[in-house]
């Protein structure tokens, strides 16, 4: 993993760590409604936020070297890989 991504990723993971102790907290307080749902949106920005840190780190060394191989078996596993994330970051609520 590239140091300053790792350094950001861990960081980020410990905020949710904390964000999340927070949520079940509020939850066995019986806290106000709301602002137990603030926090647990506010969780998922911030697990939006490591998810990007991890996709970011995951582009500039796997995707970046795979594409450089001359290996077209591991270049379309990768675009598999992609894609399939994309898919799953795009699933819909059911109705």
């Amino acid at each position: 993993m590239i140091q300053d991504i790792k350094k950001r990723a861990s960081h980020r993971s410990k905020i949710l760590e904390g964000q999340f102790k927070g949520l079940v907290k509020a939850i066995e307080e019986e806290k106000y409604c709301m602002d137990i749902l603030t926090q647990s949106l506010a969780i998922q920005q911030s697990l939006k936020s490591l998810n990007k840190l991890i996709l970011e780190n995951h582009l500039k060394t796997h995707v970046k070297d795979g594409m450089n191989t001359t290996n077209e078996e591991e270049q379309d596993k990768l675009i598999v890989e992609l894609l399939d994330l994309y898919e799953l970051s795009n699933v819909k609520g059911s109705k």
